[in-house]
């Protein structure tokens, strides 16, 4: 059936720079086919995504990729190990995927690997030193980083590729595919000229995070050269119909209502909440009323602004670390949101290779049919997670999506290669 290429994205939204690496990653694989595993609703940094799930497979579907698979939100808003985790057990659980492709700072997956080993493996030295560094009060992620730095006694090649955020998601897609011994091959396509979160652009091209900048700003004239026509098009329809969510402060009464009256004792079961943070929380909460100075009453060096945020994502969307618990030991369903004719093909050759696998393609039939509570419990977050998502739009805020909207197809003619 020829070759098949996965790409983990969130795709918020898909940008001139997305279209890059997915060509690039096409050209160096020669794959004939590729899955996307798709980040939903709201995203891994703690903040909402732009569009809805659908209307952006709608953009990945138009500029080719075959096939859109939903990560369910308990990954997609989790820390970047249980994002990468969720996204290689799906894409390994298809038993047709090739390659995996991502974007980071660097092209060289060796540099990468390196990393991943250390992370995998632990050694007894590597773990002494995390726990020396965390004494320290600093936050996981630079203790992690330092950690390693001395570990690997090269202070000036670890900080040149842990001070980005796609190279340590990469180190994660790195690490779940040992632990999971994937046959999956890994290649990384180095960012082209506009580096993450980046709120500057050069020519056609420009982050995500200065995409939603320039959309705050009302600068729509600038985007059409920064995205393809058909994102484009797509995301001027929703801009039009109102349904924009610019980022997480549009849900924040919702989040600090949430807040004030969770006990605290219920906040001490958020995931990401530990040594106490609960109290500073509520604390917090009982004396703000926006999401900007909560942010800034409870974040410190030991709690960087990410994890706070995704904490209060957690809040909003009655999220457990029980759950997440449940979502580490689980192999995912298959949601798909989008395909074409190649797509279409794919799954039935996806059936054929893993006939276990519970593939949606409809919600309601899943429901009369599934006995796994845990994957019940998967898709009640995410329909959970649609449901809440839609009441920040400004017209049209119609719950239970995910029964009614349609998958979104494009239907061509193609050849099969085999």
């Amino acid at each position: 059936m020829g070759k098949v290429l996965g790409i983990v994205g969130e795709y918020n939204p898909f940008h001139n720079g997305h279209l890059y690496h997915l060509e690039q990653s096409k050209k160096m694989t020669s794959s004939n086919y590729t899955v996307a595993i798709m980040g939903g609703n709201f995203t891994q940094r703690g903040s909402t995504s732009l569009i809805d799930k659908w209307s952006k497979a709608e953009a990945a579907i138009q500029n080719g990729i075959d096939l859109v698979i939903e990560l369910p939100v308990l990954y997609t808003t989790s820390s970047a190990e249980n994002f990468a985790d969720g996204a290689i057990k799906i894409l390994d659980s298809l038993k047709v995927v090739d390659y995996i492709s991502f974007g980071a700072e660097t092209s060289d997956v060796d540099i990468l690997n390196k990393f991943a080993d250390v992370l995998y493996h632990e050694p007894r030295k590597y773990k002494i030193l995390l726990s020396h560094e965390l004494s320290k009060g600093i936050s996981y992620p630079k203790a992690r980083e330092n950690a390693l730095m001395i570990y690997l006694n090269d202070i000036r090649k670890c900080v040149n590729v842990l001070s980005s955020p796609n190279n340590i998601l990469g180190i994660e897609y790195l690490k779940a595919l040992k632990k999971y011994k994937s046959n999956i091959m890994p290649i990384s396509i180095a960012r082209y000229e506009s580096a993450y979160n980046d709120s500057s652009y050069s020519g056609n091209i420009a982050s995500a995070t200065a995409i939603r900048n320039i959309i705050k700003n009302n600068g729509f004239d600038i985007l059409r050269r920064l995205l393809p026509s058909s994102s484009y098009s797509i995301l001027i329809k929703n801009i039009k119909q109102g349904h924009i969510i610019p980022d997480i402060s549009v849900f924040e009464k919702q989040i600090i209502y949430n807040l004030r009256k969770m006990e605290t004792s219920e906040i001490a079961m958020l995931p990401d909440v530990t040594e106490g943070l609960e109290f500073a929380i509520k604390k917090a909460a009982n004396s703000c009323n926006n999401l900007n100075d909560l942010l800034n009453i409870i974040k410190s060096k030991r709690y960087t602004s990410t994890r706070i945020q995704r904490i209060l994502l957690y809040a909003l969307l009655g999220i457990t670390k029980k759950d997440i618990d449940i979502s580490k030991k689980t192999t995912p369903y298959i949601r798909v949101l989008g395909l074409n004719n190649r797509g279409k093909f794919l799954i039935s050759e996806i059936a054929k290779a893993n006939p276990k696998l519970e593939i949606i393609t409809s919600v309601k039939r899943f429901y009369d049919n599934n006995t796994n509570k845990n994957l019940k419990l998967m898709l009640d977050k995410d329909i959970f997670a649609t449901n809440v998502y839609t009441i920040g739009y400004e017209d049209d805020s119609w719950s239970n999506l995910d029964f009614t909207q349609k998958i979104i197809k494009e239907i061509k003619a193609f050849v099969i290669n085999h």
